[in-house]
């Protein structure tokens, strides 16, 4: 079984504090989707709304067209997965997963049966016998999952559940969550303030900010086409040019800035523009989209720059399979990030060198001024 949830205008007040407001989403049946944003914007409180935890100041909250006013937690149709995990220490693998069927009254038979079909679920077949302590972080994760999968939720919520593990852990695990998520079929909502972790495994990501639902959108669309200055700074990383709209059109528009004028594409929300002329904009441009301008002139199947700009190199960092190149730009206190695959040759400059960069405009957003995101 699995079910869609709809959150109808849902805001949530603890006394004169706003946690959450105007929340208006749908999450569709069988789909992986994420609350994405910073600590304390407000996305556990959303999760928590949903599991029957807390009860919304105002709105609804349905789960599979049923509204779940004055429905408690134990009564919906979902399972919730912590960040802790709270598994039993003293428990086996399988008495672990079996939990709730043993609350439920069901035979040892039976659940231990389910166990043993979950633990080939989550790739974890012979481990039941295992005590907890016994167990690496990503399959102790794998056994909450089991556990949560268990009581047949129609729902599964998911607070931060791979936030205590290393990076390469985490990583792997999030393969492993989207493929689960896949196999079983059902509805997971996700909460996360990792990028990479809601870009990878959703169908749909919500970002927020400060109680408020950014944007909702596929992780290419978040991605490529922000529809405001907090989402275009939080999600991956962005340059940013401050100035004045000179010029707006429907598709694109130019701005004035300290470093020249630049032409972008004109950012849209509800299917209309955001800007007007003489309005101040942001225009964000992402490192990797930043190209320096006679290497990139020389390369056929490069896109036209259109827009140029002079820097001077400050620095370069070598990743590995990335160089990281800061340049000094005209009127802008932070340097420019530009972004270039090793390709196992020099990047053909150094520091202290005077660059001319450039970028199409189709790689680049407009924006108004807004609220950014904290570095």
């Amino acid at each position: 079984m699995s079910a869609d949830v709809q959150l109808h205008d849902v805001w949530i007040r603890f006394g004169e504090f706003v946690a959450a407001r105007e929340a208006n989403i749908h999450i569709r049946e069988g789909e992986f989707f994420s609350f994405l944003g910073p600590s304390g914007c407000g996305k556990t409180t959303l999760l928590r709304a949903v599991s029957g935890f807390l009860e919304p100041s105002r709105g609804r909250v349905l789960i599979g067209g049923r509204d779940m006013a004055g429905i408690g937690p134990n009564k919906r149709p979902t399972a919730l997965i912590f960040q802790n995990l709270a598994l039993f220490p003293l428990m086996t693998v399988w008495e672990n997963i079996t939990f709730a069927l043993e609350v439920r009254g069901a035979g040892k038979a039976a659940r231990r049966k389910k166990a043993d079909e979950l633990l080939e679920l989550i790739a974890l077949p012979g481990q039941g016998e295992k005590m907890v302590s016994e167990l690496s972080g990503g399959q102790r994760q794998r056994v909450a999952i089991a556990r949560a999968l268990a009581a047949e939720p129609d729902v599964l919520l998911l607070d931060e559940p791979l936030s205590a593990l290393d990076l390469k852990l985490r990583q792997h695990m999030r393969t492993e969550l989207r493929a689960i998520q896949q196999r079983v079929g059902i509805t997971f909502i996700y909460i996360t303030h990792d990028q990479g972790e809601a870009l990878t495994m959703s169908d749909h990501v919500a970002v927020m900010s400060q109680g408020v639902i950014e944007q909702v959108g596929d992780g290419n669309t978040i991605y490529n086409r922000p529809e405001s200055a907090f989402v275009a700074s939080f999600v991956g990383e962005n340059n940013l040019f401050s100035g004045a709209v000179a010029e707006a059109g429907e598709e694109y528009v130019t701005v004035d800035t300290p470093a020249g004028r630049l032409r972008a594409r004109h950012a849209r929300r509800n299917g209309k523009g955001q800007l007007a002329a003489g309005e101040p904009a942001f225009v964000f441009v992402r490192p990797e989209s930043l190209k320096f301008a006679g290497a990139a002139a020389s390369s056929e199947s490069a896109r036209p720059l259109g827009n140029r700009i002079s820097a001077r190199i400050h620095q370069q960092e070598f990743e590995g399979n990335l160089w990281q190149v800061f340049c000094g730009v005209e009127g802008s206190d932070k340097p420019v990030k530009l972004s270039m695959v090793n390709d196992g040759e020099s990047i053909g400059h150094a520091p202290g060198e005077e660059v001319t960069l450039g970028f199409n405009a189709d790689l680049t957003v407009a924006l108004p001024q807004g609220e950014l995101a904290a570095e």
